[in-house]
């Protein structure tokens, strides 16, 4: 009966989260609503994270690299192809997919911080070529005048930030849904089951691999697709929008929204970003530190982030092992590696 209470309870509060978020853009000022559709972005990044890092049990810090590549995508495909937003949108997540395989064997079987090292250079090393790729992404100047797109054909363009907004705010709801809706299937259970305990799912006969290639390259395409809608919000892209800062900023917001939690993530990772462009404001050139201060204190204070999933709000540690059995994989979540 309580977990009934609570369940309805989560329903309701998402239903009001999304009903504000509707009205969102004919409340507040045009510029307000431009960093809405920004955060809206950065947010299913941080849906990718969870994705990996609590789901999967993957730790990361490298999806702003898929993120890089479905927005540099888009934009040159928006520049020379097509300027339908389904389009842009399905070429954004192949190119996330697609740079998301291409790092499979390097992350997949990685372990615990090896993982968020391997990651993190993945990362760097994206940014490092979008900067020195002058022909095609502009170098470290960026992409400037990307022309607006239409949701389908026939439609007519997204010409100001409210329409822009709610093309992003319906791209993300229809993501995350089905993200959640995927999440109940065997897939998910599987997904977990190797979070757990990947020693017993391996006995089982499961390929664990294959299901965290799989779990990689969705989180991939996601990540894209979120690039895709960060072109439509700015109309311009650089390399500084995918550096090591974005990439802890939304490790900050899953942590803090619960890495177990696709809907605590998404909120957890707008909050932060929201808390950045405001510090930005009124602590200029301290905002940073802040911020770290903050992710430390998260770290130790919210082991477990502020979502308690049912029966499982605390991911438990490795089961031993004997000498002959497969390595357990590490899959305690980033807040818990400091045990």
């Amino acid at each position: 009966m309580r977990d009934e209470v609570i369940r309805r309870a989560r329903g309701a509060v998402a239903a009001l989260a999304l009903a504000g978020l509707i009205v969102a853009p004919w409340v507040v000022d045009d510029y307000t609503t431009a960093i809405l559709a920004r955060t809206l972005a950065l947010a299913l990044v941080g849906v990718s994270v969870a994705l990996l890092t609590g789901v999967a049990g993957m730790p990361t810090l490298g999806q702003t690299a898929p993120y890089a590549a479905g927005a540099y995508a888009c934009a040159v495909v928006g520049s020379r192809i097509s300027d339908v937003g389904v389009v842009q949108l399905a070429v954004a997540a192949t190119a996330g997919a697609v740079l998301a395989a291409l790092t499979v064997p390097l992350v997949v079987h990685a372990r615990g911080v090896i993982v968020l090292m391997i990651t993190l250079a993945i990362g760097e090393l994206a940014v490092t070529v979008l900067g020195r790729w002058r022909s095609v992404t502009g170098g470290t100047d960026g992409l400037a005048g990307i022309a607006a797109v239409r949701p389908f054909w026939g439609l007519p363009v997204l010409a100001n930030d409210q329409a822009r907004y709610l093309y992003a705010l319906v791209v993300v709801t229809v993501l995350v849904g089905a993200v959640l809706l995927l999440l109940r299937t065997r897939a998910g259970l599987l997904l977990r089951a190797g979070r757990d305990d990947e020693t017993r799912l391996r006995a089982s006969g499961h390929r664990v691999p294959l299901y965290l290639s799989g779990a990689h390259m969705a989180a991939g395409a996601i990540a894209g697709a979120a690039g895709s809608l960060l072109v439509v919000a700015q109309q311009y892209i650089s390399p500084a929008d995918f550096g090591f800062d974005t990439s802890a900023l939304l490790l900050l917001g899953v942590v803090i929204g619960g890495t177990a939690s696709v809907g605590g993530a998404l909120v957890g990772a707008a909050l932060v970003i929201a808390v950045r462009d405001w510090l930005f404001g009124v602590l200029p050139g301290h905002a940073p530190l802040v911020l770290g201060a903050l992710f430390v204190a998260t770290v130790y204070l919210l082991p477990t982030g502020t979502h308690r999933a049912r029966g499982r709000w605390r991911l438990p540690s490795a089961p031993a092992t004997q000498p002959d059995a497969p390595p357990a994989r590490d899959q305690a979540t980033v807040p818990e590696l400091h045990r």
